[in-house]
């Protein structure tokens, strides 16, 4: 007889599971609330990075006459690109749900609560519920933006970051409360349609923990497009005005701005799952897990931003494909355990970051020594052809095996060209391999290879 796995969550990571799973065997059943594909997938990341994706398009033709053209000033076609951005999360959702009734799996609708440690009950839309039996279990039900007690969102001037897409409208100017990944993103996307942003900054740089080199490019950008940065600032209500809100700081300063939008981190769907009456060990409603994504109950793991590792979609969609290894009874070859530490992550501003493995900055902190090389995009011809030579590439090397530890790029394209670093760092390649490589020329990668001359 199969193993059954019932996997509660239809995003990245239990997709993975599930196609992982079924591929190898194992009886699956899928339990899905909301949107298969997932809500945190398909209703923040694809609408935001989409919505991103329009907004260069625009500032690009800003840079036209650079590239010996007419300059042609773009407008937004709203309606269009809510229909785009509709399209594409629907086209998703039903290719994800074609591949997974393709391998087998059973779909089924409906809120899941685990009643023991091989059971499951799913309360479909219409009332009716479900006894599912499980020899596993997988909870990977994602997040939720997380709204502070001091604010109540209105959907109309005081959103959260769901509420910006598709968008109704594009705001005159807005505040945008939150200096991290969605922050920064959400100045860039509404910068880039044209409205005044003013980013509340509770640090002293946006994107705190990552390399201030980064940052300091970025806030050079946003001070170029006329973002004003409240630094130092933590914001502590918001009020209404006759047209638009107020924003007001602890310091003092205030923002009054048409719209504003909170963007300061998430929170876990995990509460009504029936966890904590069987027993499950969680820390601030994160499920807590071993190196094989498992709870402290055995057949019982969790996956994806519940379980409280780096919330990234490449990082869920791993953990799915471990989970479903272990299932089966453990990798059958070869087997690297998941290393959180290299994983690599990308900001969708303009310019791109993207970084993977060892920080300067968390090296010098911990006394490491290491070899810091840059090269700046501005010496790559493929820059100058692009007419933007914004950015650089940073690796980081052990000094004496040569051994890639880390990287940082930013610029055009980072978000692709960090996969050369990752793979090195994941693989233990040394600068050496990537420097003897024989690139492409003309092209941004070129910078990779002088970086690790």
């Amino acid at each position: 007889m199969n193993k059954r796995l019932v996997i509660i969550g239809g995003g990245p990571a239990g997709n993975a599971a599930a196609t992982s799973a079924a591929r190898k065997g194992v009886e699956v059943v899928l339990v899905e609330r909301d949107i298969v594909g997932g809500a945190a997938h398909l209703l923040d990341c694809v609408p935001s990075k989409t919505m991103i994706a329009t907004g260069g398009a625009m500032s690009f033709t800003n840079q036209l006459s650079g590239m010996g053209l007419e300059k042609r000033d773009a407008e937004v076609d709203v309606e269009a690109l809510t229909t785009r951005i509709e399209g594409i999360k629907d086209k998703l959702s039903s290719d994800m749900s074609a591949l997974l009734t393709s391998q087998g799996v059973t779909i089924i609708r409906g809120t899941a609560k685990i009643t023991g440690q091989h059971s499951v009950e799913v309360s479909a839309p219409d009332g009716t519920t479900t006894q599912l039996e499980a020899d596993d279990i997988l909870v990977c039900t994602g997040t939720r933006p997380r709204i502070p007690e001091w604010v109540k969102p209105d959907g109309e001037r005081i959103l959260t970051t769901r509420d910006c897409y598709p968008p109704r409208v594009f705001p005159e100017s807005i505040t945008v409360i939150g200096s991290g990944v969605t922050g920064v993103e959400f100045v860039h996307m509404f910068a880039s349609f044209g409205a005044k942003v003013t980013l509340v900054v509770s640090r002293q740089q946006v994107l705190p923990g990552k390399d201030p080199e980064v940052a300091a490019v970025l806030e050079d950008d946003f001070l170029s497009r006329g973002v004003r940065l409240l630094k130092g600032a933590r914001a502590t209500s918001i009020e209404r005005t006759e047209n638009g809100v107020k924003v007001i700081c602890d310091d003092g300063r205030v923002s009054e701005t048409t719209h504003a939008v909170i963007a300061i981190g998430s929170i876990p769907n995990t509460e009504g799952l029936g966890l904590e009456e069987i027993g499950v060990e969680m820390d601030g409603g994160y499920i807590n897990i071993n190196r094989h994504c498992q709870s402290n109950i055995e057949h019982i793991y969790a996956a994806g931003d519940v379980s409280g590792k780096l919330p990234l979609s490449s990082v869920a969609s791993m953990q799915g494909r471990k989970v479903a290894e272990q299932v089966v009874g453990g990798p059958k070859g070869p087997h690297r355990h998941l290393d959180y530490d290299k994983a690599a992550s990308a900001i969708f501003t303009e310019p791109e970051i993207a970084d993977v493995g060892l920080a300067e900055a968390e090296a010098f902190a911990s006394g490491r020594k290491i070899r810091v090389t840059k090269v700046p995009f501005s010496s790559t011809a493929k820059a100058l052809i692009n007419n933007d030579s914004r950015g650089f590439v940073k690796i980081i090397s052990d000094p004496a095996t040569g051994e890639v530890l880390g990287g940082s790029i930013v610029g055009r394209h980072a978000a692709e060209l960090i996969s050369v670093i990752a793979l090195a760092v994941t693989a233990n390649l040394k600068v050496t391999d990537i420097e003897e490589s024989l690139l492409v020329h003309p092209a941004l990668a070129e910078a990779l290879a002088e970086a690790a001359e």
